[in-house]
């Protein structure tokens, strides 16, 4: 296997997603200088942390009529920084349709919430939908990368769970409430489901809006009884 990969890599060599270093044959993905800095969070040791504060500040913002909501769990495996070169991971995901990178990074964190005794019970997981006109132009949903390699390490089901209803503008340069109003409403359940400890998944957490309006969503249709926690494979550390 070694030496197909070392004949690979001369006809195709493979760079370090971060620095651009030439991977060797044992490296995937990251370098192991890169792979020994990469900026785990952490989060999935704890159940209070920055990101799930903010979500659940989120939830308590947008108080949903059904009753006091839980605190909901949530997870990131790496941090994200504007002007760091570990961002370069989530871009190559999301915006350079690197699916393999997307299965090793989701497959990493599903063997992080794997060992963690508040996502033991995740029995479904959950990605985050794209509106099929920009499912059908960018050619994949990365949220599902990173959610079916995630319900692999977790030995759970991956489920297509939420359709969006409408083409929502792009998040990337809208302000907190102009992102809140722009997914408000966009999610709607396309099946029931049993599930009793739903994980949702998608790339970035950097508000929480999108994350919420799928939270909503689920919540309204499914009732208090099913819990719901998040999970992303970045998360913004500042705004």
């Amino acid at each position: 296997m070694n030496a197909l990969k070392a004949v690979g890599d001369l006809l195709a060599p493979r760079e370090c997603l971060v620095c651009g270093r030439r991977l060797g044959v044992k490296e995937t993905h990251l370098c192991i200088w890169c792979a020994a800095d990469l900026p785990l969070t952490r989060y999935w040791t704890r159940i209070h942390h920055p990101m799930a504060d903010r979500f659940n500040e989120v939830i308590e913002r947008h108080r949903l009529p059904a009753g006091k909501e839980p605190y909901a769990y949530a997870a990131a495996l790496l941090f994200y920084r504007s002007g760091n070169p570990y961002r370069r991971i989530p871009q190559a995901v999301k915006y350079h349709y690197n699916r393999a990178a997307g299965r090793y990074f989701g497959r990493m964190l599903g063997d992080y919430l794997s060992g963690a005794a508040h996502f033991k019970d995740v029995d479904l997981v959950v990605p985050v939908p794209l509106h099929w006109t920009r499912l059908f132009a960018r050619g994949y949903n990365q949220a599902e990368v990173l959610a079916r390699a995630i319900a692999q390490r977790l030995g759970v089901p991956c489920r297509d769970l939420l359709r969006r209803t409408r083409r929502t503008r792009t998040q990337t340069r809208l302000s907190v409430e102009e992102k809140a109003r722009n997914v408000s409403g966009a999610f709607r359940l396309r099946r029931r489901t049993s599930a009793r400890h739903i994980l949702l998944v998608d790339d970035t957490f950097t508000t929480g809006a999108t994350l919420y309006g799928c939270f909503a969503a689920l919540r309204a249709a499914l009732g208090e009884e099913v819990r719901l926690s998040v999970c992303t494979l970045a998360s913004v550390t500042e705004l």
